[in-house]
């Protein structure tokens, strides 16, 4: 599929997460990128706010979970593969304030490839991938990062 029919699945997406997660509309997500590598949301200071004026470092972790979520579902939509994606592990670190309206950015993580990815789904019914988010910060440094591994379970008899 072409750039822009992934663009329109992953819009779609992103409202899927505003409808049906609570938070994510709480939070006020909104689409902002992607293409086959990556996937990028954000999200305005205001409602993400703590008590020192920053970004929440929960406001952080949600977001960058919710956006490598994102990648993940949005390449198996992408490919007609109807799953269950749930974060099995992430680490999180919190390396400076975010004082603005913030970005997520997520990626696969180095080794990850999802082709591999599939290939497993197809044999096991279930597979793993790590992805990896930043939240940039105001140099070359990431403000937050966020290593995870997800679970993919198919629901039904897909074919690969």
């Amino acid at each position: 599929m072409s750039t822009t029919e992934r663009q329109t699945v992953a819009r779609k997406l992103v409202a899927f997460m505003r409808d049906e997660i609570p938070l994510a509309q709480n939070m006020d997500l909104h689409f902002q990128g992607c293409d086959e590598q990556h996937l990028s949301i954000t999200a305005p200071l205001v409602p993400n706010v703590n008590d020192k004026g920053c970004a929440f470092g929960g406001s952080l972790v949600s977001a960058m979970t919710l956006t490598c979520w994102g990648l993940v579902e949005l390449e198996l939509r992408m490919r007609g593969l109807d799953c269950d994606v749930f974060v099995g592990e992430s680490t999180v670190r919190y390396l400076e304030p975010v004082w603005t309206d913030f970005e997520s950015q997520a990626r696969l993580a180095d080794g990850a490839d999802w082709a591999t990815f599939v290939n497993t789904l197809a044999a096991r019914g279930r597979a793993r991938i790590e992805v990896t988010c930043q939240v940039p910060g105001t140099g070359e440094k990431p403000a937050a990062t966020l290593l995870a591994r997800f679970v993919a379970k198919r629901r039904s008899a897909d074919a690969v």
